[in-house]
């Protein structure tokens, strides 16, 4: 076969990687293991040796046929333990037996935030995850208020799970290599969310909108999304939030605070 780039193919074939990745992704025999993007299987057989159970989604109809009968031919005590879905993850809305406890991942680089988004808010048995990105990407992914890289994928990500990177993985463990080097974020759910006022369809439309035009203030910046920049002026206001600042400058609370002044009815 040869690596599709209309999916971002890049195999991890680096025994040692995949040895270190297992270990920072701590599964144990209590988890039930989520893998994105298994690919040849490199990594499923040591999660399938320390979890047990492993569901692997796999998009690419060719790998996903592959991979049972290579954990049959390599690890045959472990293959009742594996779960094949050929789907697309960015778009599963249901998984089969027991849910997965810990996300694990080797993503492609452009769709690596929407996947972790969409698997967080879909699937609410997942506690933890361990999944490797474009080191741009994870930086992003893990950005405080206030530095350069955050926006809206670190906003966002922040409603659902507290991110940290967990270290660099080079180019040279790939086949094919990548013009970029990836590195490891970990992710630990919420235990609640940010707020329970407001929704969370309703927060992520404050940080688009907030960032949609990031060099301007949040009063300009949110007009659209108030009706006027007096009104977006009124309820920053009300959140306790300076229009006056961007939304570089805000954290997650702070995005919940100014959809919930929204939604709350005004005085008769």
């Amino acid at each position: 076969m040869q690596p599709s780039r209309r999916l971002g193919q890049n195999f991890v074939v680096d025994a040692g990687t995949v040895t270190r990745i297992t270990a920072l992704a701590g599964v144990g025999e209590q988890d039930v293991v989520l893998e994105v993007g298994p690919g040849f299987g490199s990594l499923t057989l040591p999660l399938l040796a320390a979890a047990g159970r492993v569901i692997a989604v796999e998009v690419d109809r060719t790998l996903a046929a592959r991979l049972p009968l290579t954990v049959a031919e390599r690890a045959p005590a472990l293959a009742a333990g594996l779960t094949v879905v050929t789907a697309d993850a960015a778009r599963v809305t249901e998984l089969p037996g027991p849910q997965p406890t810990a996300l694990v991942a080797n993503l492609p680089y452009n769709v690596a935030v929407p996947v972790v988004l969409h698997l967080l808010a879909t699937v609410p048995s997942l506690r933890r995850g361990l999944v490797m990105v474009q080191a741009e990407v994870a930086d992003r992914m893990c950005a405080p208020p206030g530095s350069r890289t955050y926006g809206v994928p670190s906003a966002k990500l922040a409603w659902f799970a507290a991110a940290r990177k967990a270290g660099a993985v080079p180019r040279a463990v790939f086949w094919p290599v990548p013009r970029v080097d990836s590195g490891l974020v970990e992710l630990i759910r919420r235990d609640e969310p940010p707020a329970r006022d407001v929704s969370r369809e309703a927060v992520f439309a404050v940080i688009d909108a907030a960032f949609s035009q990031r060099r301007k203030t949040l009063r300009s910046a949110l007009a659209a999304w108030a009706g006027s920049a007096a009104g977006a002026e009124g309820l920053l206001r009300a959140a306790g939030v300076d229009p006056g600042v961007r939304g570089e400058a805000l954290g997650i609370e702070d995005f919940a605070r100014i959809a919930a002044a929204r939604e709350q009815p005004g005085p008769a």
